[in-house]
């Protein structure tokens, strides 16, 4: 009979649920993150395991690429596009990583990509990036918008962009030393990232 397996994995700990062609859960345990111990938990039901499903968490790589490197089918559970079942009586991490099982043998997972281990660089050097932009922008804006409220003036975040510091200090705004001290901060983000 086949046995399909959800994975809830979290920070420090996973759920790990095998349940048959009926839904009947075989196996449920919490185990600390060891791939030895979750890979001991999966042993016994290989044989007939169709699947794993593991939900995209921030912390996914290492379990990934130890079940995949152990042959199982992994699958990857893009969590955004799950909805848990309306009127559930009971909801947990158990009930989680059994969803996550049903949702596989159903064929209604929905799943997210698994980037090959030799691309994950470059996407999270990408990822990282797009942050320290947001970062940036949320800084010019910042800047901005003060020089506006204290002064009057309108300045563009090119602008702002290219300013050194002796401009920056011909601004003009009041003498709040606290209120300087921030804006001359945040000039010295800007310069930073990115």
């Amino acid at each position: 009979m086949n046995k399909f397996s959800g994975i809830d994995l979290h920070s420090n700990n996973s759920v790990v649920v095998v349940s048959d062609e009926t839904d009947r859960v075989v196996y449920q345990r919490r185990l600390p993150n060891d791939a030895l111990q979750i890979r001991a938990a999966l042993a016994p039901y290989r044989p007939e395991l169709v699947g794993v499903v593991i939900e995209a968490t921030f912390n996914r790589y290492w379990l990934v690429d130890e079940l995949m490197e152990d042959g199982y089918q992994v699958h990857l559970a893009n969590p955004a596009a799950i909805r848990q079942y309306e009127g559930l009586k009971y909801g947990g991490d158990f009930t989680d990583a059994a969803h996550l099982a049903q949702l596989l043998r159903l064929g209604l997972l929905p799943e997210g990509y698994i980037y090959p281990a030799e691309e994950r660089p470059v996407r999270d050097l990408s990822r990282k990036r797009m942050q320290l932009v947001r970062c940036r922008t949320a800084q010019i804006l910042s800047i901005e918008n003060l020089l506006s409220r204290q002064t009057g003036q309108r300045m563009t975040g090119e602008v702002i962009k290219h300013l050194s510091d002796e401009q920056v200090n011909a601004l003009g705004f009041a003498p709040d030393v606290t209120l300087a001290k921030s804006i001359l901060r945040a000039f010295e983000l800007v310069h930073t990232v990115v």
